[in-house]
């Protein structure tokens, strides 16, 4: 339970908050969240069944990551913006958490199908390649640690799972 809370500071993304909780075990203390307002990935499927990663330049992992596009505002537009693609059909996978310890920032997940082409727009401060693989050379990709950002792997998990469940065998 929130007793009080101190601002650290504030910017265009993030909000940095010192903390004074109880914890369900009737302990005191302070700690230092970081409140974000949550963003969406998306695993965007074409009709030959490839899935759309990004290789994109991030700074606080110091160097280039393996990802799902990572929208901050809407899916929609963001996977035109990041991509240059759009989708006809949208699904919901699921949820996760970045880092529940430290960040308050929630990602939903989204399987985008039956894609078409739009301009794609990056943010200045977006370096990123687009590419498309087949769910198996992502697997090897996985299994030879070329990925690891957590939000790609818990949306290419809930994929699999989603793939399972449809499958009418």
């Amino acid at each position: 339970m929130l007793i009080d809370e101190r601002l650290i500071y504030s910017g265009r993304v993030i909000t940095l908050k010192a903390e004074k909780v109880k914890l369900p075990n009737g302990v005191c203390c302070e700690l230092e969240m970081i409140h974000h307002p949550g963003g969406v990935a998306i695993v965007a499927e074409n009709d030959q069944h490839e899935i759309c990663l990004l290789h994109q330049f991030r700074h606080a992992a110091s160097g280039w990551l393996w990802e799902l596009p990572e929208p901050e505002l809407t899916a929609r537009r963001e996977l035109g913006e990041e991509v240059g693609m759009q989708a006809q059909r949208w699904h919901h996978l699921g949820q996760t958490i970045s880092s529940p310890g430290l960040f308050t920032e929630i990602i939903q997940l989204y399987l985008a199908r039956d894609l078409y082409a739009v301009q794609q727009n990056l943010e200045d401060e977006e370096v990123l390649e687009v590419h498309w693989f087949s769910l198996g050379k992502i697997m090897a990709m996985i299994q030879r640690g070329e990925i690891y950002d957590a939000k790609t792997l818990v949306g290419l998990f809930y994929l699999q799972q989603h793939l399972v469940s449809a499958d009418p065998r």
